[in-house]
């Protein structure tokens, strides 16, 4: 029975293999009815039945192909009325009156019977050795057929299930696809949360000053170390800081968030740039997290002057320099490199040492800040802009001196570098507009390219009017 079962042939529609296997027996053996039956446990199914109309199968009673089946070689049964067992068949006892009765088995290559192949004949007959032999060849037809139809049967199922292995791979993978997406998108998520716990949402809108700034992370999945500020210390005073701490991820977050609220304690107690740099180095080595890292960072305090300008007094430690843009006639723009000697890395050495200097920041001047993603950044020659290529640029800048305009030229100077995307880049510019500069607002303008930012987001601003 489990043999049937996995040839799957029985309750199948007509097949012509098998009926012309019924039609061949009854033609080679001048019978009237010719089949070719399977058994099943109850019954005697009819895979093909030749001069049978409309029966497809009577019960499993002894006799015929219920005796037949259980024999490995040909069973004739000359005159059924004279076989004991035979007689009391339905096909025999019935209407039908079947009086001869010969039947081969159809027996698998492992030896399990399915049914036979069977003549019958309602008056006696005879059936010699070769018809014997010729039965049992139909039967052995009827099961290579079986083979065959189980061979594409099982490679049906073998494609099918490959089909649908594979279509389970693809929605894993799919799943897998949209699942990374998602992870993606909420590490992205985090890590612009994060980001803008660090750096302000917005610049302060500082009275007789504009300001502008441009930060853009290495990774949208991953948190940058750069960072900047801008705060009032009182008495109509600011400081600025801008920086740099080593490495990426969540324990340069912790740094940098260490870092900013440091600077600005610092700045609120002492009006030394050097003396928050010091405080800051202090910080940074007695706290066990930080480990080995560092950071390079630049610090100023801004104090306004009686010319309309502003006394500006920068701190360095171990940070590129500064530029101080100043306008020459109508020919172009004098850069001067904002250096402050002895400058240590800031959280390296518990002896670091800090120097600042003092620079006049007039109307129609201007100063730039910038990290070393942006002079590290390659051409595409494939060399370094470096600080001398970024001072060449601000020379050959053609408009005027504003903190907006610094920050816009400076950002297209990005997009024609082929690589930016090696690391973090923050850019902080500030300028001293003239009196017949229009509009006479002082515009505060934040520029944020951690991800392209949607056009009413690019430029976070106020104004106020000069006094």
């Amino acid at each position: 029975m489990a043999a049937v079962r996995r040839y799957d042939i029985l309750d199948t529609p007509p097949d012509g293999a098998y009926d012309r296997v019924a039609a061949l027996a009854a033609r080679l053996f001048d019978m009237p009815v010719a089949t070719v039956t399977i058994v099943d446990e109850d019954r005697i199914w009819f895979k093909a039945a030749h001069g049978l109309d409309g029966v497809t199968q009577i019960g499993r009673d002894p006799g015929l192909c219920g005796s037949a089946v259980l024999r490995d070689d040909t069973t004739v049964i000359p005159d059924t009325l004279a076989d004991p067992v035979a007689r009391s068949n339905p096909l025999v006892a019935g209407p039908m009156g079947v009086r001869f009765y010969a039947a081969a088995p159809i027996i698998t290559a492992d030896g399990h019977r399915l049914g036979t192949v069977n003549v019958l004949d309602t008056r006696p007959r005879e059936l010699d050795e070769a018809g014997a032999d010729t039965l049992a060849d139909l039967a052995a037809m009827v099961r290579d057929q079986l083979e065959l139809r189980l061979a594409a049967l099982n490679a049906v199922r073998a494609e099918q299930e490959r089909r649908k292995a594979e279509q389970e791979r693809r929605q894993v993978e799919a799943e897998a696809r949209r699942r990374a997406e998602r992870d993606r998108a909420v590490i992205a998520e985090f890590a612009s949360t994060l980001q803008r716990t660090l750096v302000p949402p917005v610049l302060p809108a500082v009275p007789g000053l504009e300001l502008a700034c441009h930060y853009k992370t290495a990774s949208p999945q991953e948190v940058g170390g750069d960072f900047y500020d801008v705060f009032p210390i009182g008495g109509g005073r600011w400081a600025f800081f801008l920086g740099d701490v080593c490495g990426k991820g969540a324990e340069a977050a912790s740094i940098t968030s260490l870092t900013r609220y440091t600077l600005r304690a610092a700045a609120l107690v002492d009006a030394d740039p050097t003396a928050a740099l010091q405080a800051l180095n202090t910080a940074l080595l007695l706290d066990a997290a930080v480990g080995t890292r560092f950071c390079t960072a630049v610090i100023g305090m801004i104090e306004p002057s009686a010319d309309g300008g502003f006394t500006v007094k920068i701190a360095t430690g171990g940070h590129p320099p500064a530029y101080h843009l100043s306008p020459v006639d109508d020919a172009g723009v004098r850069v001067d490199a904002v250096r402050a000697k002895g400058g240590m890395l800031v959280g390296a050495f518990a002896e670091a040492t800090f120097a600042s200097r003092t620079l006049h920041l007039e109307p129609g001047q201007g100063l730039l800040l910038y990290t070393d993603g942006l002079t590290e950044a390659r051409t595409a020659d494939g060399d370094m802009l470096t600080e001398e290529g970024l001072a060449a640029f601000l020379a050959k800048r053609p408009r005027p001196i504003s903190a907006a305009a610094l920050i816009e030229d400076t950002v297209a100077l990005l997009d024609t570098l082929p690589d930016t995307e090696r690391d973090d880049i923050a850019v902080l510019a500030l300028s001293v507009p003239t009196a017949d500069a229009a509009p006479m607002g002082i515009t505060a303008t934040a520029h944020s390219a951690a991800a392209p930012p949607a056009p009413a987001d690019y430029f976070v601003g106020q104004e106020n009017r000069r006094p």
